[in-house]
This record gives structure tokens, sequence and C-alpha cells, in this order.
């Protein structure tokens, strides 16, 4: 996750806007509609949770993306061996065996132990004292195994000679310098230098530079031709024709340019520019860890005139014969579309034992699919045993293609990101409209000109998961907007200020422009963020789960500081009980003296939309104090993301502030006062009741339908309440929201918990005189600070408190052990205690232990345990409790 957080931060800063938009909501140019309600209607850029739930559409499961998935393993692979400091003697080392990998944590076992999991233990790789294997012998350390196998083997020396015979060590640059951690995807920069096979030639390669890697997916350029991008190429870094610079040579073949470049330059131009990439790529070598997982090519078993079917390359919504032209070697053919004009145009494609895309004679029969003849074939219908006969020709058979019927889980109608084959710059919102076999037919959505359905192999690298391109900074062309209905969503609005004696008034983005995407991959610094930490050990005040600060990276950037400082504030309002309360509460960070950007933020809370614009600070100067304002408003240490990491004791010593004592650091909270009698119109005379938190700052949402038939809704059936018609009501709305999140003395998150919502005020009016006269108890309403509806008499508010006292007292968790010394059947013991019972048996099958039960994540659950979204939301409910009772009773 850290790995890619930082890949975000580094990212060229691009706008999702579809082509019909206008300008950034940066420069205050979006498109907004008010309603009759108070409320507003924003017609949002594109987002796939809302265009999945219009659409009724399901995302591909993330797992169909062999590619994808490979691209975010680690560089570290179980079974290498690496030297770890003792723990009970941090002078000496002893050689260990990384068991597994999650993101930058290493699960290592000392040597020795042999199959004994008990003494198994997680490290970070950013901070460990890791090193490879012979580090000790060249730096004169000592190798000393654990105390507690001392005295298993007589010769220590024998066994690691006899253990170490066949391992592979640790990568040297993956533990130490700048590569330190990285996945290979991340190991691939700008100007990197790589050889690219020809695309006729299997024999004939050329040097090509990373213009842009956008999250594994490569944007290529010859050398040579450094100033023209007219013939980039676009490719996935786990393309076979890929090679490391020095591959060519090794094994013999040519290094020449292709033969559609090379009348471009003259043969000196060429041989210069490969002398120098060839110097360039011998001083800044790629690590050879990025080619690690390239498939290695098995033999085919084609020979020249063998007929079959293939998707044309150049009509790739079309399925036609095709024959073996040429056989170069036993992994590589040509195959070439039947043409029978006179002038036949030929098409051909350099194929080998997996290639994508070629399939047996009569699979379109078989599948039901159209076979379009060749060009210039005179019969009126196509038929295979006659074309046969008419060619002289032998079907290829069977076992010279891959697995045709191996589907990856891809059904009709799931929605994608794809590659537009006409312009592979640019990737689009996809629909799978058919499925037969290895191959599916996709729509793409947002073409400026309609296209056909064009086929691709599920095992395509031009196509990604819902979402991809947002993960990865890479702009998406969305449906035209006749596709998406326009949506409410409710907009956070800040309170509107009072004019102040020095006006805030917003730079001009002409005097002060963005600073432009920097190709060249160096940043400037006075727009470079520094590194910023998430330190999870820091006091995370009332509005923030310390259980998902501790899912959050340790860092995030270096990047420019807009992109960062975005990144950081959308993982804290995901990090909240309730980020509708943060995403108003980051609205009001601000200083007259920053030179800032207005960016839109946006908040999920049960099935609702909140977005807020908030203002980032654009320079490095300003992050420090940019990042204190925002924890200072949120109540939580100043350290708790800052660029100062906090190793052990944090500088502000929070960890021995309660609640209350942190509060008081940032100011007295407001008290609850009585209202003079008769300032309130809503009330009849003589009733005194408390009063409610002053109005900040006016919260517009678009609420749920309220489930009251007390109440008479607008005749649209909605619970939106006009805010000159409603200001009460909406205010106790706001306030209950606010306050709630005030509660939380322990860190448990309890926000699921339903809280009555205070009625409209033509409630108010129905009650008695009577029933009005009956103040609630102050001292409740002091010690509980939440908004009571007050259509409810006494009996019904004691027995509302005791539920919510309830509900919390089982959300919480008391643990008799601590988790990280939990062994499986610990574990297991404690699934079978809650209502997940059914799934212990996968832990015990998977060998989950404590410390592996506390790293266990929703995409980890549902990935790993193949469990449908509400079995492992369920699952991951009762992980948060054990996560947070963790981090209650022992973290600290």
């Amino acid at each position: 996750m850290e790995t890619r957080a930082s890949f975000i931060a580094t990212m060229q800063e691009t706008q999702h806007l579809s082509p019909e938009k206008g300008q950034s909501p940066a420069n205050g140019n979006r498109e907004q509609f008010d309603s009759d309600e108070g409320s507003s209607i924003e017609d949002a850029d594109f987002n796939w949770d809302e265009f999945l739930e219009e659409t009724g559409a399901s995302a591909a499961p993330h797992t169909s993306f062999k590619h994808v998935e490979i691209s975010l393993q680690s560089s570290f692979q179980p079974g290498m061996k690496l030297e770890v400091a003792n723990k009970s003697n941090p002078d000496t080392y002893w050689v260990a065996t990384i068991i597994t990998t999650c993101g930058q944590l290493l699960l290592l076992r000392y040597c020795g132990y042999g199959d004994d999991r008990r003494a198994d233990f997680w490290c970070d790789v950013m901070t460990a004292d890791l090193h490879p294997v012979g580090w000790c012998t060249q730096n004169n350390k000592v190798l000393m195994p654990p105390d507690a196998i001392k005295e298993k083997y007589m010769d220590w020396t024998e066994f690691l000679i006899h253990d170490l015979t066949g391992a592979r060590t640790a990568p040297a640059n993956l533990l130490e310098g700048p590569l330190r951690g990285k996945n290979p995807v991340d190991l691939i920069t700008v100007d990197s230098l790589i050889e690219l096979q020809d695309s006729q030639n299997p024999f004939q390669y050329w040097i090509v530079s990373v213009v842009e890697n956008v999250g594994g997916r490569l944007r290529l350029r010859y050398v040579g031709l450094e100033e023209t991008e007219s013939y980039d190429q676009w490719l996935f870094y786990l393309d076979c024709r890929l090679r490391p610079v020095g591959w060519c040579q090794e094994n013999k073949y040519r290094m020449d340019p292709p033969a559609d470049i090379y009348s471009l330059k003259t043969i000196s131009e060429w041989k210069c520019a490969l002398e120098k990439s060839l110097n360039d790529a011998a001083n800044f070598p790629l690590p050879m860890e990025v080619f690690k997982d390239h498939a290695d090519l098995r033999n085919h078993f084609f020979a020249v005139g063998m007929k079959l079917e293939a998707v044309n390359m150049k009509e790739p919504s079309h399925i036609c014969p095709a024959s073996v032209t040429k056989v170069f070697n036993n992994h590589y053919v040509q195959v070439t579309i039947d043409d029978l004009r006179p002038e036949p145009s030929k098409i051909s494609m350099l194929c080998h034992a997996d290639s994508l895309g070629i399939l047996p004679v009569q699979w379109c029969l078989k599948n039901g699919v159209n076979l379009t003849p060749p060009k210039g074939y005179s019969g009126q219908d196509f038929d295979w045993a006659d074309y046969q006969k008419q060619c002289g020709a032998e079907a290829a058979p069977h076992l010279c293609f891959r697995n045709t019927s191996f589907s990856r889980g891809f059904t009709k109608n799931m929605k994608l990101e794809a590659v537009n084959p006409r312009n592979p710059a640019e990737i689009c919102v996809a629909s799978v409209t058919s499925v037969k076999g290895r191959l599916m037919w996709l729509h793409l959505e947002g073409l400026q000109m309609p296209s056909p359905e064009y086929i691709v192999d599920v095992e395509s690298m031009d196509i990604f998961p819902v979402g991809w391109c947002e993960a990865n900074a890479y702009n998406l062309t969305p449906p035209h907007k006749g596709v998406l209905r326009r949506k409410r969503i409710a907009v956070v609005q800040p309170e509107k200020q009072l004019p102040s004696t020095v006006p805030v008034e917003k730079i001009p983005h002409d005097l002060c422009p963005v600073p432009q995407p920097d190709t060249t991959g160096t940043i400037n610094g006075r727009y470079c963020c520094p590194q910023l930490y998430i330190n999870h050990r820091c006091f995370s005040g009332p509005y923030l789960n310390k259980g998902r600060i501790a899912e959050l990276p340790q860092s995030v950037g270096p990047g420019k500081c807009v992109l960062v400082l975005k990144e950081v504030l959308s993982m804290v309002i995901n990090a909240a009980y309730k980020p509708g309360s943060v995403l108003r509460e980051l609205q009001l960070v601000e200083d007259p003296q920053w030179n800032f950007q207005e960016e839109t933020l946006k908040a999920k809370y049960r099935g609702k939309t909140y977005r807020a614009t908030v203002k980032i600070v654009r320079t490095s100067d300003q992050v420090a104090d940019f990042c204190r304002r925002v924890c200072a408003k949120l109540e939580c240490c100043p350290n708790l993301f800052s660029p100062v990491l906090v190793a052990e004791v944090c500088p502000e010593n929070c960890s021995i502030h309660t609640k209350t004592k942190y509060t008081y650091y940032y100011g007295k909270r407001r008290k609850i006062i009585k209202p003079p009698i008769g300032e309130n119109n809503n009330m009849k005379s003589g009733h005194v009741k408390p009063a409610r938190r002053r109005k900040r700052r006016k919260s517009i949402f678009v609420q749920k339908k309220r489930r009251s038939s007390a109440v008479d809704l607008n005749a649209a059936g909605s619970a939106e309440e006009s805010e000159d018609d409603e200001p009460d009501a909406m205010e106790d709305e706001t306030g209950s929201e606010e306050t709630s999140s005030e509660l939380r003395d322990d860190q448990t998150d309890t926000s699921s918990a339903e809280v009555p919502s205070a009625r409209p005020r033509r409630a108010v009016t129905l009650r008695s005189s009577t029933e009005l006269d009956k103040p609630p108890p102050m001292e409740r309403a002091r010690r509980s600070r939440r908004p009571q509806p007050h259509s409810y008499s006494e009996a019904e508010k004691c027995t509302q408190v005791k539920e919510d006292i309830k509900q919390e007292e089982e959300e919480k968790l008391i643990l008799d052990s601590n988790p990280l010394e939990w062994t499986v059947t610990d574990v297991v013991r404690f699934i079978k205690l809650t209502d997940c019972a059914p799934l212990a048996k996968i832990f015990q099958e998977q060998d989950i232990d404590g410390q592996a039960l506390l790293l266990l994540t929703l995409p980890t659950v549902q990935e790993c345990m193949e469990l449908k979204l509400g079995p492992a939301i369920k699952l991951c409910h009762q992980i948060e409790r054990v996560k947070v009772a963790f981090y209650a009773q022992y973290a600290n």
C-alpha cells in the first residue's frame, strides 16, 4: 500500500475531466446548480461507484487481471536469505529466511528453526537492520545464532554452508540505498533504458527509453528519436518483447532500429545514439528484479502452411482465417491474415506458443462467433473443410494453442478500464458485452467517434480493473454525459464568514499559474513536498479511528505539494469515524498568507457522498504549518501526520494525554447553555431546554428519507429541508453528527450505531404543553452532549440511552492476551466465538496466527479467502475489533 501511495504522489498532476467539462474546480469554474431545498446539486467528475450503482453493473474482480496482481507484488520472494540483527544481541547477526511478504513488511524465520514457526517475526524493510548474505563477513560483523537454538547444532558453520547452498540472497540494492524496499514497478524510473524486440523480426532489437511509467504500463521512445513522440510505444513491463540492456548482445542478436524509423536518421546518427545509450545503461543499469516475473517462452509445434484463426490486429473486431508463413526458431513464428486478392495486403504478426489472439480452426464455429472470410474469397458461405482443400493446407493441431476456454472470471456486463486500440495512450471505461472462451468483446464508452466492439484476450495486458487509472493518477476517458444521469450529491457548505478587515482574495491563475507536469522527471523544489509520515502511534483525537490510522501507509511522497497533501487528506477522511464531520472541519483550515489551490475532496458515509472544496498549500515552505493547522482542527497530535518521523516517543508526549486533557491542549470545548426564555420561537412560554451548539457554518446535506409518519414531508417525498424553512432541524442534523464523534473515549469505532435524529420543527408543535414543560435532565445532557429528539417521552429517552450504552459495550472487546502472541489455535478459537464461526476452518487451513490476523484487510480477505463481499465485511469487522482492542491495551 505504501509503495502505491508513494507512486501516486510522484505521478504527474492530471485532471480527471470529461471532454465536455470546463476547467477544474481549482479555478472555481465548477458547474453547480441550486435546488429549492437549499442543498446543492453538482455535475460531478466521473465516479466509478456512482456509475456502477446507476448502471446496475458490477466491476470485474481485480484477481482477473493477472498482470496487475503481479505488478503489486514485492521484490522480495519467499525463500530468500538475508542477515538480520539478533533481537537479544543487536551487535550480532544471523541468517534468516523470508517466509512471506506483506507490502514492505517481511515475515522472517532464523535459520536453524526448521519448520518451527513459533519464533517467526515481522520486520519493516525500511527500518530494520537487514543485509544481504555475506555482509557480515565483508564488514567484520559477528554471525551468531539466537540463544534459543544455540545448542541445537555443534557446528553452525557446516550448517550454514549446507543451508545456503543453492539458496537465493535478497538483492543488496533492495536492502539499502535509494531502491530500498521498492517493488519491481517502482524500480522502473523515467529515462530507464530497455531493449525492445522488433515487432516482425525476433532477432532484431533496439534500445528504448522510458518516458512515462503508469503503474507498470510504460511509454517507450526509441533512442535517437528523442525529439518526436510520433513513434512512442505503450507496453506493460511484463511484455516478453522487453529485455534488459545487454541481452541482445549476449544472445548474438542484431541491434538495429525498426524498419519504419530507419530512414529518419543517418547511419552515423543511429550509431552515435546507440553508443550513448549503452554507456548510460552501463552507468545506471536497470535492476534485474524488474524482469524476474517475465514468463519463459515454451516451444511451439507450428509448421509453415498450417491454418488457424486469428484476431486481426488491424481490425480487432474481426476474427479471420490465417496461416503460418514463417518459422523463425523453436519459440517464434510468423502468422499472416489470409488475403486471396491478386494484390494482397500483408498483415503479419510475430507469434509464439502463448501469443494472444490465435485460435485453432473451427473455434468460431464451436463458440457461435462470426468468422470473417478472407478478402477475395469467392464462396458464399465460408467453410473450413472446403477452404483447406482449396489451399491444400492442414489445420494446426490443438496442442499448438494455450487453454482456449479459460475466462479468468470475466462475465457479460462487467465493467473495467481498457486501452483504446486506435489510440494506445487513451484508457476508457469499458463494458464486457460477451465472453467466449478466453476471448471477450469490449465496448468502449466516451469515444468521440463511435467504434465497434473489439476483441481482447482475458490475459491481455491492455485491460485494467476499475479504479486503476485513479490509483495511478492517469486520465480515464469517462462515458458521455448522456450515459450518466445527473445525481444529487451532498455538497458540504462552509459557514458564510463575515467580511474581515483584511479580505482574503484567491490568487488569479494567470498571475500564479499551477506548475505544469514535469515530463523530465524532475520537480521544481519550490513546489515539491517532502515525505510526509503517518505516525500511527500518536494521539488520533476524537474524529479519527486509531485502528484505521494504523492501516495507512507509513509515508506518502515526496512529490508535488498539492498532490501529496490531497492524498494525505483523503486518507485522513477515510480513517474518520464520520468522514462528513472531518470534511467540514477541513474546509475551515485556511490562512490569508498561504499560497493555496482549491481541491475537491470526497467523503462517503452510510451510502451518502459528501463533497467539499478544501484549500491546500502549493509550496513546500508552508507544508509543515498546513499539517499542524489540520491536526489542530481535528484535535489530534500535531505530529500525527507531518514531515517529522516519530520513531518511539512523540516530541509532544501525546501518549500520556487522555481525550479530555488533549482537548484542553487545543482549548476548552463550547459549553451547552440555557437560552433565555422566549428567544426560541418554537418553544412554548415557560419551556426551557438545552440550547443547541451555536451554528458555526451552514451544513447542507441531502438526507435519506426519514422513516417517520409523524412528519409531513415535502411533495417530492424527499427529506431535504429548505434552509430557510427548517434551520433548527438542519442544525440538529449537523450537531448530531458533530457531537457523536466526541463520545469516543475509547478507540472503538461505534459510528455504525444509529442515533435518532432530531425531527423537523413541525413535529415539535404536535406535542402538548404538558410534555413541553418537562425539561430533560441537564446532568445527562452535559454528560452525553448528544441532542435528544424532543418528541420522545422521558421513558423513551432513557430506553434509547440504555440501548446506546449496551451497543457500545457490545462493540468494545477486552482481550485476555496480546494478539501478537496468538497461535493459529488461539485465532481459530476467537473466530468461533464470533458470528463468523463458519469461517474458522479457513484460518486453520491458511495457518493464520495473531500477527497475520492483525495484517488482514478487506482486499486481502476477499482475495486470499475467496469470500463474497458480505461475509468479508463481517469478518473484517471482527478483525477490526481485535485491532482496536490491541492498540488500546497493548500498543502503548
